[in-house]
């Protein structure tokens, strides 16, 4: 876990690479983003019948979630702690509003909404520690005030029951190889009033299977298969979570 996670990304070339690098077209992580995509826009069509949503997209970056859900949502609102990535989604087109949130204090307030509510949290949960992904859910909390106002979907890109944790040996000293389970995510969200009412799962294979051209099309082609449903969610290296507020303190 990285304690300085929050800083990194005020630095330009960091943003440069995470959108041009880490989101290459033929990456992993682009990979795991079109399977995203079309989960989450069937999601949206199925959980929101009669009226789009807002979406509020906490930690926002370049605004990947923003833009797997164009044409989907009524608004977006893109909340970060960095200028710089919020000027990159900006300027590669994702349609919301965006706010510069600080990254201490009290809990942002999420902008008023008329509407369904959809919070995301994307990339964020992993690589930071208990008091951020405690502040991200507690906003989630205040844009989603009972179980009819929306969904919450939440990312974990390091699942600990996943092949991912064979390296965690190799990896342990490193702090960007940071694990969570599903037990640490329901537990998380639980404290702020959410259950979890949905799970799917995007990758049952590590980045290092994509790396290596004859086991790649094996390892696409699975991965491809077990998106389309919750059943392998457990084993994935990259989950989402679907939550509901079922509890108001």
């Amino acid at each position: 876990m990285r304690a300085d996670y929050t800083e990194i990304f005020q630095d330009e070339a960091t943003v440069e690479k995470y959108e041009h690098v880490v989101f290459a077209p033929d990456s992993y992580s682009s990979a795991i983003s079109k399977r995203q995509r079309h989960y989450l826009r069937s999601l949206v069509k199925r959980a929101f019948p009669y009226r789009r949503p807002v979406q509020h997209d906490f930690a926002c970056g370049t605004g990947r979630a923003i833009r797997l859900l164009h044409g989907l949502v009524r608004g977006a609102h893109g909340y970060d702690t960095s200028a710089q990535m919020l000027a990159k989604a900006s300027e590669i087109g994702a349609y919301a509003e965006l706010h510069h949130i600080s990254a201490v204090g009290d809990v942002p307030e999420p902008q008023p909404a008329d509407s369904p509510v959809l919070v995301t949290i994307f990339r964020l949960l992993l690589n930071v520690d208990e008091e951020v992904r405690d502040r991200a859910v507690a906003f989630s909390a205040k844009a989603l005030r009972n179980y009819d106002a929306g969904l919450l979907i939440v990312e974990n890109h390091g699942n600990r029951q996943s092949l991912r944790h064979l390296r965690h040996h190799r990896h342990q000293e490193s702090p960007w190889f940071a694990e969570l389970d599903h037990t640490e995510i329901a537990e998380l969200l639980d404290r702020h009033g959410f259950t979890v009412v949905e799970r799917r799962g995007f990758a049952l294979f590590s980045r290092g299977w994509y790396g290596r051209r004859w086991l790649r099309p094996f390892a696409t082609f699975l991965d491809d298969v077990a998106a389309r449903t919750s059943w392998f969610s457990r084993w994935s290296v990259n989950v989402l979570y679907v939550a509901r507020r079922t509890r108001v303190e």
